[in-house]
Order: structure tokens, then sequence, then C-alpha cells
């Protein structure tokens, strides 16, 4: 098991991953603040921005990778009861707590999968959409994982979610660099906003990336 695997079994474990990654509880503002320059409403905007290309009456096929422990999403699939959701993760300490909230919310049109962004283990061409919610920052190998992504999504499928970009505010990118990157929670190297946008805008047909701070939240449409 590598650095960055334990590290998110450990998260998904203790609790620690919900309140951070959605700013709330004591320490998950407190993180959000210190480290992301970001409040309330600033948390919950990037979460809007990072979903907003999912329609409300979505019925295809759709994968999250990383799912994480599903805080920010199984909301949405409960409300999305004839669409197909596969969800992935590396880490199996963080997709057993998403699992167990898909299952606490009843969610019935839901499978989990165990593996690999960098060598996803689906046919070309296999969703009609691609959700990845503060994941890409994470894989060690990013190219690897954008060009699977791309594999597996149909054409005229969306792709979107968010993911940290360095440049856009020192303070965060000080925490990132000197705790984040050694602790094995993110992963060198960092897109900035524009390299971003250059590596999306030369995969994908449309290509919208919007910032909160350090959070780039994009949707693509190939």
């Amino acid at each position: 098991m590598n650095k960055t695997q334990k590290a998110f079994n450990f998260a998904g474990k203790s609790g620690m991953y919900d309140g951070v990654i959605t700013g709330t509880g004591f320490f998950g503002s407190l993180v959000s603040n210190l480290v992301w320059k970001m409040d309330k409403e600033k948390d919950l905007e990037y979460q809007r921005l990072a979903k907003k290309g999912v329609p409300k009456d979505f019925d295809g096929s759709l994968l999250e990778v990383p799912v994480g422990t599903g805080i920010l999403t199984m909301p949405m699939y409960k409300k999305l009861p004839n669409a197909d959701v596969t969800c992935l993760d590396y880490s199996e300490g963080m997709m057993n707590r998403a699992k167990d909230r898909a299952q606490d919310m009843n969610i019935k049109n839901i499978s989990f999968v165990q593996g690999d962004v960098g060598k996803l283990p689906f046919k070309d061409e296999s969703f009609d959409f691609v959700l990845s919610m503060n994941g890409l920052h994470v894989f060690p190998d990013k190219d690897a994982a954008f060009s699977e992504i791309f594999r597996v999504l149909k054409k005229g499928g969306v792709f979107c979610g968010c993911t940290y970009i360095e440049g856009e505010c020192k303070r965060t990118d000080w925490f990132i660099n000197k705790i984040y990157v050694p602790k094995g929670y993110f992963n060198l190297p960092f897109d900035t906003k524009e390299s971003l946008e250059k590596r999306l805008k030369g995969m994908y047909g449309e290509v919208e990336v919007e910032t909160v701070i350090s959070e780039a939240c994009f949707k693509c449409v190939k």
C-alpha cells in the first residue's frame, strides 16, 4: 500500500475527510479558512460550480472518480433514481464510507469499483458523464488520469468537477507543498489555471473553467 492510499484510508476511517472537504464542523471550518482561505459561502460555491453540469433529470450512465466518502455526491445521486451510477476509488477505506452512505440513503442505482484512474477497468466510451470532485490533484500520473477519463467518456459526453490549482493563493500553495504533499494527500505536479485550461481545450470541444480561489471548477464536452 503506497503513502497516498494509506493517507486516505486513515482519513476515510477517521471521518476527518468529510469535515475538511465540506468546510463543516470546528476542524473542517478551521482547515477551510486557514489552508484554503474559504468561508462557508465559498465552500458551497465551488461545490455548486463543480456539479452544475449534471442535469437535474439525468438518466444516463455516470462515472465518479474518485468517489471519496461520497459526502459531496450521494445527496445528488439520491435525486437521480434513473441514472446508472458507478463510483470508483483507489482507497478501500474511503470507498467503504461511500458504500455505507449510499446504503443509509437507500440509493439502489449505484455500484462501486476499487481501481486506479490511470488504468480504468472500463471499455472505451462507456459513460455519458464523468464527474471528478477534488481528485485530479491526488493522482500521481495526471496525464494518464486525464487520458483514461477521456477514453471512457462517450462522444458528446460531459466531464466536470473540480481540482486544486497552484498559483492562485500563496498561503494555500504553501500548505499544499509543505504538508499535503509530504503526507501523501496530494501529488506533484499541479496545474495552474492556464495549464488546466490548455490541457482541457486540447482534448475537448467545449470547455468552461471557473475558479473559487484555488479550486478550479470545470465542465467539458467531448
